[in-house]
């Protein structure tokens, strides 16, 4: 069994390459929860969401978020009664946020909501958010505290970081099945997600480190730094803001209290060394998932990387998804 733990877009793509590649009983998903807010009175999840698109097969490849081919005409009217509109959810994506809603209005925790919009959509894999708590993003900027919404989206991430908090985490709790997915995987895989704002929360639930220490599986990482840079987002910048360098070393440092592997570009080669000393296994390969079928190879390469499962399938070419 392989346990994923995930947030972001680039995260999305990787756990959608592996969805081609792993039966769903072999694929458990966390999920960072910590960029969750309130929008327009309803409960968005946007990591949750992702990756349950992604799972389903609707994930939108244009933006990497939201449902292919979806439309915006609520958003559009929205603005007409002067009402926020610097968060984009289309019109397929609000159905999925007014059913969880509903769901938790009427007692049903995070997990339990997530289970059952999963099913209805047809995705058999598992995926659990880190908590069933509510725990916050804070991002410390020039300007004052921010959401992480409030950063990156509605402030395109120009602010300079001074630090960034998980408010509530200390009194959160591991959503059910998360400590044990852990702990019975036979290995773990960080997706290449901001290790700052999109692992950094699951680290931070009670119970989830220690987890991840105490496990028997080999654990890696596929980092989100290719040649200093990364991939999108504000990663590098937010792992300046935390002391780490921006580099496939940095991403290391952060996960350095448990991990086994580091999966780095092809243009990272030269770090191997650096890593191999520090004491990880490293492996090479290409980690840009511009393409449905860089995401199912990038899923295989990790998997032979470590020896998972002892042979993984050849797909064909018409096994993969393909994009236009």
């Amino acid at each position: 069994m392989i346990t994923v733990l995930t947030g972001g877009t680039g995260g999305a793509k990787f756990v959608e390459g592996l969805s081609h590649v792993l039966s769903p009983e072999e694929l458990t998903v966390i999920v960072n929860t910590a960029d969750d807010l309130e929008w327009w009175g309803l409960y968005v999840s946007p990591d949750l969401d992702s990756i349950t698109y992604a799972l389903a097969g609707l994930l939108s490849r244009e933006r990497g978020w939201g449902v292919q081919g979806d439309t915006f005409h609520c958003l559009q009217t929205m603005g007409q009664f002067n009402q926020p509109t610097w968060f984009n959810i289309g019109d397929r994506d609000l159905a999925l946020h007014l059913v969880r809603s509903r769901m938790i209005s009427h007692g049903k925790t995070l997990s339990e909501a997530t289970a059952e919009i999963g099913a209805s959509l047809g995705v058999k894999a598992r995926v659990l958010p880190m908590s069933n708590s509510r725990v916050e993003t804070r991002v410390m900027t020039s300007i004052g505290e921010l959401t992480f919404q409030e950063y990156f989206v509605k402030r395109w991430f120009q602010d300079p970081v001074t630090a960034v908090r998980f408010a509530g985490v200390s009194d959160a709790e591991a959503a059910p099945g998360v400590i044990s997915s852990i702990l019975s995987a036979d290995f773990v895989v960080i997706a290449p997600s901001n290790p700052i704002t999109s692992i950094g929360p699951i680290l931070a639930v009670p119970g989830i480190m220690a987890a991840l220490q105490q496990t028997r599986a080999a654990i890696a990482a596929v980092s989100p730094i290719v040649g200093g840079a990364a991939v999108s987002g504000p990663a590098g910048i937010l792992m300046q803001a935390q002391g780490l360098p921006c580099s496939v070393i940095g991403v290391a440092q952060a996960y350095s209290d448990f991990l086994d592997w580091m999966i780095i570009d092809n243009t990272d080669e030269h770090h191997q060394a650096d890593l191999r000393s520090a004491g990880m296994k490293v492996h090479s390969a290409n980690t840009i998932m511009r393409t449905a079928s860089d995401r199912v190879t990038l899923a295989v390469d990790v998997l032979k990387a470590i020896s998972y499962p002892a042979g993984i399938p050849q797909l064909s070419t018409n096994q993969l998804r393909t994009e236009n």
